[in-house]
């Protein structure tokens, strides 16, 4: 008996390696499925990183881009409106003159009235 126990034993163990085998190589196939799948996520992750970047740089291109335009227009809005304030100085300046124009034309209507009524007189007169 003590040797059917043995090979039983034997055949115990033996079945438990095997048994222990099959876990671990399954468990190392689980470690590699899980790895790959790991290693495709990773690279999908990085690919869109990528993309994400890329994207970037071009809205960055397209931000400073805008802001160049922005900065010109600015400009040229500041420059429209220094001229804008030239042409209002300008035309202020030609309505005082046209207002003093216009008193010095009604002064010299008032002395050739002034001359015209003294020749009138002086005609009667004569």
């Amino acid at each position: 008996m003590s040797t059917v126990l043995i090979v039983v034993i034997v055949i115990v163990v033996l079945v438990l390696a095997a048994a222990a085998v099959a876990i671990a190589r399954r468990a190392k196939e689980r470690r590699r499925i899980e790895r790959e799948r790991l290693a495709e996520q990773a690279e999908s992750h990085r690919d869109e990183a990528q993309i994400r970047a890329s994207k970037a740089t071009s809205l960055s291109e397209e931000e400073q881009a805008k802001r160049a335009d922005a900065a010109n227009a600015a400009e040229a809005a500041e420059m429209a409106e220094r001229i804008a304030e030239e042409r209002r100085s300008q035309a202020d300046q030609l309505a005082e003159e046209s207002e003093g124009a216009a008193a010095l034309s009604e002064r010299e209507r008032e002395r050739a009235r002034r001359h015209g009524q003294k020749a009138d007189e002086i005609e009667e007169q004569l």
